[in-house]
């Protein structure tokens, strides 16, 4: 059960929230736009990494600048769905605060965002070689890009999860 005084504290968004039509459509749409924009994009970045990988120096370098340009709509889109989310986890806290499967996927877009954390290290180690050769770096991204894609189908697959729990 949630803190008293948090639940006090969100009391009036949870009833303007529960009292309309339009909102929740409005912040769920937005939540999962979010989503499906950022994770799309990521998903699509990952898999050109992981066909980068063993492709040309060329090909690499190419890639690692696609990633640096792409990284902040990647962002922009998880900062969105984190807003939204904060509304609809306000909006029901007695509901979300108990629950493991949200608790679950709060946990896993912290793995998220550590390894992509790690992931524009790696990119960054990478860049400063001459032409991107740097194997064992590729190496690295390419896993990284493998887990990123994983987490976001698990994250995509608990928010399903928790909607219907």
């Amino acid at each position: 059960m949630p803190p008293e005084a948090l639940l006090d504290f969100v009391a009036p968004w949870a009833d303007v929230y529960a009292d309309s039509s339009v909102l929740p459509t409005l912040v769920t749409f937005g939540h999962t736009a979010a989503l499906v924009f950022a994770g799309g994009l990521a998903v699509t970045l990952d898999r050109a990494t992981l066909r980068a990988a063993r492709g040309s120096s060329e090909i690499r370098w190419r890639q690692l600048k696609e990633l640096g340009s792409a990284h902040r709509l990647v962002l922009f889109g998880l900062g969105l769905s984190l807003f939204t989310g904060i509304l609809m986890f306000a909006a029901d806290l007695e509901t979300y605060f108990v629950s493991r499967i949200f608790w679950t996927k709060i946990g896993l877009i912290g793995l998220l965002l550590g390894n992509g954390y790690l992931m524009t290290r790696t990119e960054s180690r990478i860049a400063s070689t001459p032409n991107a050769a740097d194997d064992a770096g590729w190496k690295r991204l390419r896993f990284s890009a493998g887990i990123s894609m994983a987490l976001w189908f698990m994250i995509a697959f608990a928010g399903v999860a928790l909607v219907n729990a």
